[in-house]
Parts: structure tokens; C-alpha cells; sequence
């Protein structure tokens, strides 16, 4: 292959392998596309004042530092008598470039970075000469003589030093300024910014996690804040009651429900409030009935829980008892048996008086409603040509009662007004045969004894 043919491969490649070469620099550096490498960027030209007061920007090799006046000079460097080479254009083979390229010029002496002082100082700017007779670097941190404000903070580096913010703070326009982290959300729920720092807090039902942002939920049960029932809420908590309270205004304690303010009909005779829960309560001579609430008579006759004597009789009524004597005929009536008593027709005494006199008992509730069928009485011997009237004979002065004839041969008591007791009520009821083929007329009484209880159960 001939030389220039080969000349062209190489510098072909060499055009590769550049273009293939990662465009990005480093801070203080920017690329250049027509030397396809990365070049000092001049801050002291492209940054607006960066130096104040009296100092002095001085470029350096990927930065800048700020010197005072009149302490160096720069150094000026002669022009290269080196031959220059014919320029010849290649073709740009990078992508995003259209431009022809020429080869770089000869290489001159690059400047430094760094200024160079008088000639009676060995060491540039920024370094000092050891006692070994080397230069070292100057701590201008340590020794004071760095420029940054004293919020700042001082960065030592190579030949210079680097002013920096401390945390919480950051740099803009030259200044620190306090970070607002309250605004970009470091805490989860309350954020109070100061400066140079921020504090995170949590609602109340909350408590702060061991980050020191993120909240947790706290289980108020655990320390019992309610009298019955406690319920655990993201937050905060909830108190409940058991059956038979309410919860109080305050929110954890419970107060017991009168449940016999409610209504006066949860008990047929008397409620009796209990904690949580109520009871019903009967007079004496009841019970409470299955149900809790309704009452019962209590049989004393039955249940022998009575103070009758052998000869009397043992009569139970709604809520009590009484005891009745053996029957006595007042003359000139005869026992006849039965509870019956007789007056014979063939006795003179016996005239106007009734025939037989019935003695029949019976109990009504106090406040039994109206009008109610409550006795029935008929004749149980029938005459040829006879008919006969059935009346209150007696007993009836408040006009409670009246009787309705059902049939020629019968009639009904109605109880046609209430009546409140405890009382007895002592009815005399008649039944009148009237036989007038035969000229007879005669009368038997049923005398009714009512016990009207004192309470309407």
C-alpha cells in the first residue's frame, strides 16, 4: 500500500476513535468540538463579578481563585517559530457535525492555571515553600485568609480553597441561603422550619417515629382511656357502652339508662331502674310472670300459703284471699245445704219472704272495663204457665249494675260502670216466678258476693 494512502487510513481513525469519545467534561472544563477535547472554561471572563472588593479573578485550570492586587504578574510566553504545517481539511465523521475539520495546530507551551509570582518566590500562588525546600499547599481555611462569610464554610483544596454552605443551607448568588424543607415535604404530617434545620411533629393520636418525619398511629386502648369499651381509630379512639348506658359528654365514661323514664308500660304494676337494665315488681299477692313484666295472682288457696282454719272455706281473688265461715241461716230460713238456705212455705214467717236464698261468690278486677257480662243466673225449674222476672233486689246503690233478660228463663249481670276497689259488693239478686193459672207468685235470691281487687291485674 502506498505511504499516503496509508497516511489517510491513520488519520481516518484516529478521526474514529476521537468521535467516539464520551462528549461530557467535568466541572470547570467544557468540550470543544473542533479539537474534540475538553477545554478550561474561563470563569473570570464568563461569571458576572465573580471576585469582590479588591481582589483580583485569576483563572485556574478547572477553576478560579480571588487574589489581591498587584501580588503577581502573568506570565507572557513567546511565539512558537516552530513551522507550521499545511492545513488540510477532512471530513467531520462525528455525529451531529457537518463542518469540515482541520487538523489542530502545532502545540505551543500551554500557560498555567495559576499566576506566577516574582521571581524571588518559587512556589505559584496558593502554595508555600516547606522547610524541606518543597512547595506545599496553604490552608486558607486554617490560617484565616480565605474570603467566605462566616455563614459560609471553607473547603481547602489544591493552591486554593472552595467556599461551601453548611447543611440546611444552600449557596445562591454567593449567599447562603436556609433551606424551607417544611415545603418539599421532609415531614409526614406537622413541619416547623428553622434555621438551617427543620422539626418534624405529629398530630395528636400520633407519635413520632424514630426518623424522626414519619408518624405512627397510637393505640389509646392500651392505656384504658374508657370506662366500658374502647375501639382504636387511625388517630384517635372510640368509647362504647354496654347495654343499658350511654355514653357521656365527655366521651369515655358511661352513664347508666333509666329505662323506666321511658315509657310506663314496661311493667304492668311498678319498674324498678337497675344499673344497665331495669326490673319489674308486683304487689303482694302476685308474682312477676315468666315474661319479666306482667304480674300474676297468687293462689294462696292452692299453694297453702293462707291463715283459714280447718272449718272455714278458702276463697282466692286477684292479689289475695279471703277466708269464709261456715254457712249460717238466719231464722226462720233453714240450711238446706249447698250455700243455700230455705225458708218452708208452711212457716207463717216465711210469707213474703224469698223461697231460697243461694250464696255464690265471685272476683272482679278494679277498673274492669264496660259494659261486661260478669254473671249469669236462670231458673232451673219450669212451671206450666209460669214466666219470670230477674232484678237487683239490692246492693245496687251506685248503679253499677243492671240486669239484661236473655231469655224467658234467664237473665245476665252487667257491669255497666267501673269499679275501683279493694272493696266488697254485696248483691242481692232475684229471680220472681209469677204462675197466674194457679194465682202463685214466689221469689229466690242469689246473693252474689263480688271481691273487687285493688289493683285492675
Amino acid at each position: 500500500m502506498p505511504y499516503e494512502r496509508m497516511l489517510t487510513a491513520l488519520i481516518f481513525a484516529l478521526c474514529c476513535i476521537q468521535s467516539c469519545k464520551s462528549q461530557t467534561c467535568t466541572d470547570g472544563f467544557t468540550y470543544d468540538r473542533r479539537s474534540r477535547q475538553c477545554i478550561d472554561v474561563d470563569e473570570c471572563r464568563t461569571l458576572p463579578d465573580p471576585c469582590r472588593g479588591d481582589m483580583r479573578c485569576v483563572n485556574q485550570n478547572g477553576g478560579y481563585l480571588c487574589l489581591p492586587r498587584g501580588l503577581y504578574s502573568q506570565p507572557t510566553y513567546p511565539r512558537s517559530n516552530s513551522p507550521s504545517y499545511a492545513e488540510q481539511s477532512y471530513p467531520d465523521s462525528s455525529v451531529g457535525f457537518s463542518e469540515p475539520y482541520a487538523p489542530p495546530p502545532p502545540q505551543r507551551p500551554v500557560a498555567p492555571s495559576y499566576p506566577i509570582v516574582s521571581r524571588s518566590v518559587p512556589c505559584v500562588l496558593g502554595y508555600t515553600l516547606g522547610e524541606d525546600g518543597t512547595c506545599v499547599d496553604i490552608d486558607e481555611c486554617e490560617t484565616g485568609s480565605h474570603q467566605c462569610t462566616p455563614i459560609q464554610v471553607c473547603i481547602n483544596t489544591a493552591g486554593g480553597y472552595t467556599c461551601s454552605c453548611n447543611e440546611g443551607y444552600w449557596l445562591v448568588g454567593g449567599q447562603c441561603q436556609d433551606i424551607d424543607e417544611c415545603r418539599y415535604g421532609y415531614c409526614q404530617q406537622l413541619c416547623a422550619n428553622m434555621a438551617g434545620s427543620y422539626s418534624c411533629s405529629c398530630n395528636p393520636g400520633f407519635l413520632l417515629n424514630d426518623d424522626g418525619r414519619t408518624c405512627q398511629d397510637v393505640n389509646e386502648c392500651e392505656t384504658e382511656p374508657c370506662t366500658h369499651g374502647c375501639f382504636n381509630t387511625y388517630g384517635s379512639f372510640m368509647c362504647n357502652c354496654g347495654e343499658g348506658f350511654e355514653l357521656a359528654a365527655d366521651g369515655t365514661t358511661c352513664n347508666d339508662l333509666d329505662e323506666c323514664s321511658f315509657s310506663d308500660f314496661l311493667c304492668q304494676y311498678s319498674c324498678v331502674n337497675t344499673p344497665g337494665s331495669f326490673s319489674c315488681v308486683c304487689p303482694p299477692g302476685y308474682y312477676v310472670f315468666e315474661d319479666g313484666r306482667s304480674c300474676e295472682d297468687v293462689n294462696e288457696c292452692d299453694t297453702g300459703n293462707n291463715t283459714c282454719t280447718t272449718a272455714q272455706v278458702c276463697f282466692n281473688f286477684q292479689g289475695g284471699y279471703t277466708c269464709l265461715d261456715p254457712l249460717t241461716c238466719d231464722p226462720p230460713y233453714i240450711e238446706l245445704g249447698d250455700n243455700q238456705c230455705m225458708c218452708s212455705a208452711e212457716n207463717p214467717a216465711c210469707r213474703d219472704k224469698p223461697f231460697t236464698v243461694l250464696y255464690r261468690h265471685m272476683d272482679l278486677s278494679s277498673g274492669r272495663a264496660v259494659p261486661a257480662d260478669i254473671f249469669q243466673m236462670q231458673a232451673t225449674t219450669r212451671y206450666p204457665g209460669a214466666f219470670y222476672i230477674f232484678q237487683i233486689k239490692s246492693g245496687n246503690e251506685g248503679r253499677e249494675f243492671y240486669m239484661r233478660q236473655t231469655s224467658n228463663v234467664s237473665a245476665t249481670l252487667v257491669l255497666s260502670r267501673p269499679i275501683r276497689g279493694p272493696k266488697t259488693v254485696i248483691l242481692d239478686l232475684e229471680m220472681v216466678t209469677v204462675n197466674n193459672v194457679i194465682n202463685f207468685r214466689g221469689s229466690s235470691i242469689i246473693r252474689l258476693i263480688i271481691f273487687v281487687s285493688e289493683h285492675p291485674f
